[in-house]
């Protein structure tokens, strides 16, 4: 008996002498490593984001809109599905780690010729039983593959908090630009109808003869001028309803409106430091359990190199009437399987996982990089166009006050009319340049609420 166990002891030692091939681990590429900046260049208060940040806005229609979107989004869908996926696959590489249990029974009824007597004889027999399979994860390749599937399950999660503050964000930006466009409609109807009117008293000016005709050719063309961008403005509208109605799940339709476009004013974003920015983007975190799935992945394939320990027993119970009785029936038994030559194959296989799990390395400081980029980015946005806004707003009501006088001038006979016009055309672009701009900034901070991470805890 000792014999026996020596001799398996010793098959085994030379199993795991020979797995020795697998090597030396690959490290990862010093180019991949990261080292976060100090602090930002723009200027920004400290403080967490709230996971529902687009309440800010002090708007119940986007709050019901968001909500709405986050709720029936297509792609979010899509996204949780993906994470219902990973669950399963790692619950099936989990069960891997776990011994295999099968059953079976059988029976027949037979009728023979005796060999001794040459009578008929019949058999009725039947047996039952239990097979249990183990492999013994003796170098961890059953616990590396489920570990890789762990971290594959928390990048799909992540990868759906990324989904999920994408379609939030994008839909607040939707309707920003929606109330701009809503603003824009406004401010070119007022025009028109204040154009109608100094048409109008053009029109009679020249028909008594106090003007001549080329006053009255002027107010036609800047009234034509405002009413060729209502259409245009009107279409925009349409397709804005029609994209934030894909957004929320639904057919297009009319999307209801909320606080004025004016009132839509966003608080002061609070900005964590960027070391704690890895922390806070979902995508980072995707990229980052990537890395790590790449990473047991890598040990999975360097494992391939090294033996396989199973275990089997199976017993049962064997009966037949010709028997006195029924009988036990067990086996017990282990194997090894070391593999020798595979052409090549297992160490291309652990060089492929090595060179995977480089480029997930890579990806990682990609997408950090650029998540520092983008931040970067919307501070400078938000502020510069908050300044582009402040400026826009003294030059409005500069020439507010310079198209009263023109008018007043015009009214009085000291100025021609071609001066009133040329001044109410640069008020006019003027405020569309300010809803703009405005427009503009809140997307710039609803961008800025993005590249922070929207609220998200990794």
């Amino acid at each position: 008996m000792n014999r026996h166990i020596f001799g398996c002891v010793a098959i085994g030692l030379v199993a795991v002498t020979v797995g020795g091939c697998a090597g030396p681990r690959q490290v990862a590429p010093v180019a991949a490593s990261l080292t976060p900046p100090a602090h930002w260049r723009g200027q920004a208060g400290e403080g967490m984001l709230s996971p529902d940040w687009w309440r800010g806005f002090n708007d119940p229609v986007l709050d019901r809109l968001v909500e709405t979107a986050l709720a029936n989004n297509t792609d979010i869908a899509i996204a949780a599905a993906r994470v219902e996926e990973a669950r399963a696959q790692f619950r099936i590489s989990e069960g891997a780690l776990l011994p295999t249990v099968g059953a079976n029974a059988g029976g027949s009824y037979a009728r023979a010729l005796s060999a001794a007597t040459g009578l008929p004889v019949t058999q009725t027999a039947g047996q039952a039983g239990l097979q249990v399979s183990y492999e013994v994860d003796l170098f961890g390749r059953l616990r590396n593959a489920s570990a890789a599937a762990r971290a594959a399950l928390a990048g799909s999660e992540a990868n759906r908090e990324a989904v999920r503050l994408s379609v939030a964000a994008a839909t607040a930006s939707g309707y920003v630009t929606l109330r701009g466009l809503d603003a824009r409609l406004t401010l070119l109807r007022d025009t028109l109808a204040t154009r109608e009117k100094a048409l109008a008293s053009a029109r009679h000016r020249a028909q008594t003869g106090y003007s001549p005709r080329l006053e009255l050719e002027q107010a036609d063309a800047e009234y034509q001028a405002a009413a060729q961008l209502i259409p245009v403005t009107e279409l925009a509208i349409r397709r804005q309803e029609d994209a934030l109605s894909l957004l929320l799940g639904d057919n297009p339709r009319v999307i209801e409106r909320g606080a004025a476009f004016d009132a839509l004013t966003p608080p002061s974003v609070p900005v964590s430091l960027p070391s704690q920015l890895l922390r806070r983007r979902p995508d980072i975190a995707q990229a980052e359990a990537q890395l790590a799935a790449a990473d047991r992945s890598l040990d999975v394939a360097r494992a391939a190199f090294l033996p396989v320990f199973n275990l089997t027993a199976s017993g049962g119970v064997v009966g037949s009437d010709l028997l006195p009785r029924n009988y036990d029936v067990f086996s017990l038994g282990g194997s090894v399987l070391q593999p020798l030559f595979q052409g090549g194959r297992l160490t291309a296989n652990a060089d492929a996982a090595a060179s995977r799990r480089d480029q997930a390395a890579f990806a990682y400081r990609k997408t950090a990089l650029n998540a520092f980029r983008e931040v970067e980015d919307g501070l400078a946005a938000v502020d510069g166009l908050g300044q582009q806004e402040a400026v826009l707003v003294r030059q409005r009501d500069a020439l507010a006050q310079t198209y009263s006088m023109a008018q007043k001038r015009f009214g009085a006979g000291y100025s021609p009319y071609l001066e009133q016009i040329d001044a109410q055309r640069a008020l006019l672009q003027t405020e569309l340049l300010l809803i703009q701009a405005r427009s503009d900034r809140l997307n710039a901070t609803i961008t800025l609420y993005q590249a922070l991470g929207g609220g998200y805890q990794n």
